[in-house]
């Protein structure tokens, strides 16, 4: 009875557990890379680049389109 009561509390007790497991027992990389792979795309002189520009309209012409 006491266990039904209190599963909430069970329940995040053994969450909490699987999570410090699993951080423990995972696998930490011997070395990582300082430079990132991606920084080239950045550098890149070829990206098209859209500019829009329009007037904005007036009431009578926002209601003349309705």
């Amino acid at each position: 009875m006491k266990v039904r009561k209190n599963l909430e509390a069970v329940f995040l007790a053994a969450t909490v557990m699987a999570t410090f497991a699993a951080y423990a027992t995972a696998e930490v990389p011997l070395r990582a890379s300082a430079a990132p792979t991606h920084a080239a795309a950045a550098t890149d002189s070829n990206v098209t680049v859209v500019v829009v520009s329009a007037k904005r309209l007036t009431a009578a012409e926002k209601a003349a389109q309705q």
